[in-house]
């Protein structure tokens, strides 16, 4: 009869190494699945306050909800991103008259421009920290703590119907990276 004997396998940790990336990398793709990215060549939308008291942030606040349904219609009713400037072109002056209704003894601006925006975690993504075409409504010197696309978390503009290539992110180097800067 045979003796028993103890099988041995081999370890190979550098299989095992690989198996773990590759089980992450799978992980990530599932994730990206459902939960897409905001689109970086919408617009987006930025509330500034006065000051960081408690009197202007909560007059922030007011404004946000009383501008958002405003911006909500100009973007369902837009079908390009053109559309949807011309639309805020024309809902300006509504725009800064309700903020202004809020904030009485402050100046109230809304502009289009190129603006810095801090990085924005939204779900699985990391929107990096970059400069985004923006509107930017400032209360007084617009000082205070801020949100960028305060209306709107997910996206601040419908998806044109053309669909460019995305750039590719991997969800634990981004939340690597985020964990260090």
């Amino acid at each position: 009869m045979l003796e028993d004997y103890e099988i041995k396998r081999p370890t190979n940790k550098k299989m095992t190494i690989v198996e773990f990336i590759l089980l992450l990398l799978i992980i990530h793709s599932g994730a990206m699945l459902f939960f897409s990215a905001p689109n970086e060549e919408a617009i987006q939308f930025r509330i500034l306050a006065h000051s960081n008291t408690a009197e202007d942030q909560a007059n922030k606040e007011k404004v946000r909800k009383e501008i958002e349904p405003i911006i909500q219609e100009a973007m369902a009713t837009a079908q390009s991103k053109d559309e949807l400037v011309d639309n805020l072109e024309k809902l300006t002056p509504a725009i800064i008259g309700h903020a202004q209704s809020i904030v009485q003894d402050q100046e109230i601006t809304f502009q289009r421009q190129n603006t810095h925006i801090p990085p924005k975690k939204s779900g699985f993504y990391i929107q990096p920290q970059a400069e985004y075409d923006a509107y930017i409504l400032t209360i007084g010197s617009g000082r205070g703590d801020n949100w960028w696309c305060s209306l709107f978390s997910n996206i601040c503009f419908p998806e044109d119907e053309e669909k460019e290539e995305e750039k590719v992110t991997f969800f634990i180097w981004e939340w690597i990276k985020g964990l260090f800067a």
